[in-house]
């Protein structure tokens, strides 16, 4: 449509006026999780440093197992607490998961496959030279790089980077994410709305994404809709030196939407402010000095389905992530007929289900009213649907991104 941007058009306008990430800072490895790595973590250790025990057993030599033989029992090596001298031909140690292995064993017999007799040691299975033992640097070694700059460490990570031995992890700062409600019409939750008014919801939508996704957020509160409150939200913005102003409605040319018209007022470069999609065309983005703008619609829909799109990209490139210019959407079948949609690129709420074949099905939902809060939570995934795409049957094949 004549003067809007398509949505991949304006994704990739976002994330390229992020010139750099932010700033490097050094945390402690136990405060990582979450965080954006400025640079991969080297190992400082070898892991496991020793050959362990796989199994709690007898520690031995291979060559000594033979049905009806008998080994003198030496010693014990527990975790933390190994058996420092040399094992000796036809001789076991008592050895537990996790302990050293000692010097000159090379096999471990689990302790189902023994019996004990006066401290001697009675093999009822032969073991195969090397069996249950885990060589030393097995999981990494010393110099052994992990990661890398722009990856985000996940739960799951967080036992490896520990284990590898820094005390500290260098680390992209947190974005400052101001988010700014504007309307007459709202009040703040808890609130009692007048006759004309609403509450106002969707900042905690927002809000939440963007701690999830790995900025720091900060509520401005419910601007009115005059000038001067409005400068007043920016300036605030701009004391706390957010990295991203994010406002909520008014960013249209109606009479009352005044947000554009406040922060052109206070030096912003407006990049675009129009997109070709549903819901979300209102969607404005430009700089006001080193801070960018993001002006997400008001209705709850089309600022939530706008912030997923263009809000979550533009953190990811503020934090240096390797993923921030990925294609997230994924590949599924429908589970509801569509017709045939317009010019613009249509996001539809679903439900995600999976077949038995294992397949993703997404059901639009049969409201899309971008007012509609309830259909919002209801909603998985959004279907994307390609500008001018014809009508589709159940069972045909659509892209979708899952909603948080």
């Amino acid at each position: 449509m004549t003067g809007m941007l398509s949505v991949g058009e304006a994704r990739s306008r976002i994330v390229a006026a992020v010139e750099q990430p932010t700033h490097v800072e050094v945390i402690p490895v136990i405060e990582a999780a979450t965080r954006v790595l400025a640079e991969p973590i080297i190992a400082t250790r070898t892991q496991p440093p020793f050959a362990a025990s796989a199994m709690d057993g007898y520690a031995v030599r291979a060559e000594d197992l033979a049905i009806g033989s008998r080994l003198t029992l030496a010693g014990e090596s527990a975790a933390g607490r190994g058996f420092h001298n040399a094992l000796l031909p036809n001789q076991a140690v008592r050895i537990f998961t996790g302990a050293p292995v000692p010097q000159g064993a090379d096999t471990i017999l689990i302790q189902e496959n023994a019996t004990i007799e006066m401290g001697l040691v009675y093999p009822t299975h032969t073991e195969t030279k090397g069996r249950y033992v885990r060589a030393a640097g097995t999981d990494f070694t010393t110099g052994q790089a992990f990661f890398g700059a722009g990856y985000r460490l996940r739960p799951k990570d967080m036992a490896l980077a520990a284990s590898l031995g820094p005390a500290t992890v260098k680390v992209h700062r947190k974005p400052r994410i101001a988010v700014l409600a504007t309307g007459d019409e709202l009040v703040n939750p808890g609130e009692v709305p007048g006759p004309d008014q609403i509450i106002a919801a969707n900042h905690l939508s927002i809000v939440a994404m963007c701690e999830k996704h790995g900025a720091e957020a900060r509520f401005l509160g419910i601007a009115a809709d005059t000038l001067p409150a409005l400068a007043s939200a920016i300036s605030a913005a701009q004391r706390w030196q957010a990295d991203v102003l994010v406002t909520m409605g008014g960013a249209s040319v109606g009479d009352h939407d005044l947000v554009q018209q406040a922060l052109v007022i206070a030096g912003m470069d407006l990049d675009f402010w129009r997109i070709a999609m549903r819901p979300g065309k209102p969607l404005m983005f430009g700089a006001l000095g080193s801070m960018k703008v993001l002006g997400l619609p008001g209705n709850p829909a089309s600022s939530v389905v706008c912030a997923h799109i263009f809000l979550n990209s533009l953190i990811a490139a503020l934090l240096g992530r390797s993923d921030a210019r990925s294609d997230t959407t994924q590949t599924g079948r429908l589970g509801a007929t569509l017709a045939a949609n317009d010019q613009r690129e249509d996001y539809l709420r679903a439900t995600l289900s999976v077949s038995e074949d294992g397949v993703c099905v997404l059901t639009p939902l049969s409201q899309q009213d971008s007012a509609l809060t309830r259909v919002l939570a209801m909603a998985d995934a959004l279907v994307i649907r390609p500008p001018h795409a014809p009508a589709a049957s159940v069972g045909d094949r659509c892209r979708f991104f899952l909603l948080d």
